[in-house]
């Protein structure tokens, strides 16, 4: 690997890569040698070896990121393989370290957090685990532990990350919510949801410990309104909540409802009330929410300042983009998405003072779909030329030439930080004419000998310019989404029976018609 292996490391994997003999000669290993066996264990696959060790694991913490990360020895930093095998093994070792007879158990927290998903795993076998069967493998162990007769000790929290979906709440739920003793009580920090029913959603959420919870993500089939998230924010309460992410839709009022005649929204104020009790919320998400006109009124009762907010698609009009100009939360933002936006023909002069007053902080900026034309690229440059933490900058799906984007490049090799740049397929690559925004059969139409060759011109640009650090591209259709790939079939499959739902409401209606 390149990296200066010590005496220790090098012992450890050697003793690992006989699986029969390590788990021979644990009786006589030192229990502080037990995290350099681990991860040894985990960086050869050596997945027997993984689960005897967390059987017989001595200390009262397993803390899988800790262990995993670059400042344990062997070196290498293994976070990002969610191997199967190895992961798989940790859970089994769990159960077995639950069940082994005799003596008191020493471990009192098992930390399963902190691991990240690739595309590409880097794990010998090749095969991943996603956050969706890491939840299911977690909630299958629990449920099998509470049908044992076991002899009462005290339960292991267990600390993990939960994606649920139609396809795993059943199980999930029995988990969260054993009728007996359960010798592992999970505590969830990270909630992921797709494919549940509001009902479902409040169930499970009631469950999983709101008090501890971290992060929310209510995302993609969660077919919420104003409603839901007023009763899922004030019913249900998340006092340590950072992160909260919502679907499409979500401050759409409840069918049933009337609008107020004096034009107030009642349930947005109670939905910006209980956001403003969350005195650790720094990352709000809620794109493709129509929000027009109603950023104040959302955003201005928060105790704390937001780093992170996506408010791609919502709408947006010169008031909200004025108070986003001038709050508070400007100046600590590191994340922003106002994609689907006319940014330079609606607000220009507003969205320039937002940039500005953001440049101190700001990490990632994403512009997508937002109508920037080769008029801007000047006024572009001039905004973004003070923002010189920017990382990662995405703005695809705009009709720019290949003229205007060599302008936009010669500016961005003067922004220090910049990594990562997101840019469209040049308008000069579709034929004459073409209409945006495009949909997915157009946007795929163009010139890719073209597009190539432009391509190859702005990153020897780049070269040029001594910024081979930045590294450039065009994912057409999306970033990949691990969860997404993840639980694709069971999506696909969730989205056709609400397809077919639909077509029998019509059908019904237009029966009554005639």
């Amino acid at each position: 690997t390149g990296t200066m292996r010590s005496l220790r490391s090098i012992s450890a994997e050697t003793l690992v890569s006989h699986p029969q003999v390590a788990q021979q000669s644990l009786d006589g290993v030192a229990h502080n040698l037990y995290p350099l066996l681990f991860k040894a264990s985990y960086l050869l696959e050596q997945a027997e070896v993984i689960r005897v060790l967390l059987e017989h694991w001595p200390l009262e913490e397993f803390r899988l990121s800790a262990l995993l990360g670059p400042r344990s020895e062997p070196p290498e930093d293994l976070r990002d393989r969610t191997c199967r095998a190895c992961l798989e093994a940790c859970v089994q070792g769990l159960a077995d370290h639950v069940l082994r007879a005799g003596g008191p158990q020493r471990l009192r927290v098992a930390d399963l957090t902190g691991v990240r998903d690739v595309q590409v795993q880097q794990c010998p076998c090749g095969r991943a685990l996603g956050r969706w069967g890491r939840t299911e493998l977690l909630a299958r162990t629990c449920c099998q532990l509470q049908a044992e007769s076991l002899v009462a000790q005290r339960p292991i929290r267990v600390l993990a990350d939960l994606f649920v979906t139609e396809g795993n709440f059943e199980v999930v739920v029995q988990a969260l919510g054993p009728a007996g003793p359960a010798p592992l009580r999970v505590h969830c920090l990270s909630f992921r949801a797709d494919s549940l029913s509001p009902s479902q959603l409040l169930q499970v959420l009631r469950l999983a410990g709101p008090g501890e919870l971290r992060r929310l993500e209510v995302v993609h089939n969660v077919r919420l309104h104003a409603g839901h998230v007023q009763q899922l924010l004030a019913q249900v309460g998340f006092p340590q909540l950072a992160s909260l992410t919502l679907p499409a839709k979500a401050f759409d009022a409840p069918p049933t409802s009337t609008p107020a005649s004096d034009g107030e929204d009642p349930l947005l104020t109670s939905i910006a009330w209980e956001l403003s009790q969350m005195s650790q919320l720094t990352e709000l998400c809620v794109a493709f929410s129509t929000l027009t006109g109603k950023i104040p009124e959302l955003l201005g009762p928060l105790r704390t300042p937001l780093r992170t907010l996506d408010l791609a698609n919502c709408s947006l009009n010169h008031a909200d983009m004025a108070f986003l100009a001038d709050c508070s939360h400007t100046t600590h933002l590191e994340v922003l998405d106002l994609s689907g936006h006319s940014l330079f023909h609606l607000f220009p002069s507003t969205f320039f003072r937002l940039l500005s007053r953001a440049a101190q902080t700001l990490r990632v900026l994403t512009m997508e779909e937002c109508s920037i034309e080769d008029s801007h690229v000047n006024m572009l440059v001039l905004a973004l030329s003070p923002c010189h933490k920017l990382c990662e900058l995405r703005f695809l799906g705009n009709p720019l030439s290949a003229r205007a984007l060599r302008r936009l490049f010669v500016a961005l090799c003067e922004l220090p930080k910049l990594q990562c740049v997101e840019f469209p397929v040049p308008k000069d690559c579709y034929p004459e004419g073409t209409a945006y925004p495009q949909d997915e059969l157009a946007m795929s139409k163009f010139d890719q000998q073209k597009y190539d060759v432009i391509a190859e011109d702005l990153r020897a640009l780049l070269h040029r310019a001594g910024r081979c650090d930045i590294q450039v591209c065009t994912p057409l259709f999306g970033s990949f989404d691990p969860d997404i790939q993840e639980t694709s079939n069971e999506l696909g499959a969730f989205l056709l029976r609400a397809f077919k739902a639909a077509l029998e409401n019509f059908s019904r209606a237009l029966e009554q018609m005639e």
